[in-house]
């Protein structure tokens, strides 16, 4: 198995260092990052899994730095540190879709077990041409602590598929330029890993009749129409976890 990665930003070297050096001895990839900026240019740069972000830092709160980083990355996952646990920079970090917010100076019998449970989080990939509706898919499946990894065409797509291990996938079945592209990135989805979960979402209804039998035989699993009730795909999402 990769190991897991692990952005660390804090403008504390100290706190940075030690950190560093007990998740290296665990096995984590760790980089090292002491503004926003910094932190910026390794998230543009590499995947991470999880980023351990200090609220407080000079130029750049945490919760702005997150805020960015999801735009580049949005699969990734962050923890909040901060000295005001309870206070308007934790409610300014959930609001920006953390939902692991840690009292600082940080109790790392607290902090190691949760970088385990969020890095080894579900991670859905969405494939779909509208910004709003992948926009409202990562927020419900942040909430339900889910990994969401965004893509909005079918080369974007194709190269998301093969960058990081699924354990689902929705894909649209119409994107930008055509459309049966959807079915472009569940053939190749399936081939990079034959055991992900697909759920094919369409408002083409005639048109999707024609193309299912050939998508179940390579794999696919569910089909949901539109107008879709986000009740009912948030279900079979969680059906192929469990």
């Amino acid at each position: 198995m990769t190991a897991k990665r692990v952005l660390i930003v804090d403008d504390d070297v100290d706190i940075c260092t030690n950190i560093k050096d007990i998740l290296d001895d665990l096995g984590y990839q760790t980089d090292i990052a002491h503004d926003g900026p910094s932190a910026l240019q390794f998230v543009e740069s590499s995947p991470y899994d999880v980023a351990l972000l200090d609220y407080s830092m000079p130029g750049m709160d945490g919760a702005t730095l997150h805020q960015q980083m999801v735009q580049l990355r949005p699969e990734i996952t962050a923890i909040m540190v901060t000295a005001y646990a309870h206070g308007d920079g934790a409610q300014r970090a959930r609001d920006s879709g953390i939902q692991q917010v840690l009292r600082k100076p940080v109790d790392l019998k607290e902090l190691l077990p949760l970088i385990e449970q969020v890095s080894n989080a579900p991670m859905v990939l969405v494939v779909d041409d509208d910004p709003e509706f992948c926009q409202t898919m990562w927020h419900i499946l942040r909430e339900r602590s889910y990994r969401v990894c965004l893509a909005h065409n079918k080369e974007d797509g194709v190269l998301k598929a093969m960058g990081a291990d699924y354990q689902i996938a929705v894909v649209d079945l119409s994107l930008c330029s055509g459309l049966t592209d959807g079915c472009e990135v569940l053939q190749r989805v399936l081939e990079v890993n034959p055991t992900i979960r697909t759920i094919l979402i369409t408002g083409h209804r005639e048109e999707a009749d024609g193309i299912l039998d050939g998508l179940k035989a390579l794999g696919l699993d569910e089909v949901c129409f539109k107008p879709l009730d986000m009740d009912v795909l948030m279900s079979k999402i969680d059906d192929r976890i469990c």
